[in-house]
């Protein structure tokens, strides 16, 4: 189980892009949580697609854990 640290969500829209970039990865079990600011997914893909995935849709990772 990966956590990525994500900062600029701050709505329910942003929720749903970040899942969607994730999912669209291919990885499975996706959650993410608003007011953590966080995502949690089981992947294969490395910590940079994740980073790329995720800072292409409009946010910034700041820790993959």
């Amino acid at each position: 189980m990966k956590k990525i640290m994500i900062e600029g969500m701050s709505c329910e829209h942003c929720v749903a892009h970040v899942k969607e970039a994730l999912e669209n990865l291919g990885a499975s079990s996706v959650s993410v949580d608003l007011e953590g600011g966080y995502a949690t997914c089981e992947t294969d893909k490395s910590d940079s697609e994740i980073k790329a995935a995720i800072e292409d849709e409009g946010y910034d990772v700041t820790a993959i854990e």
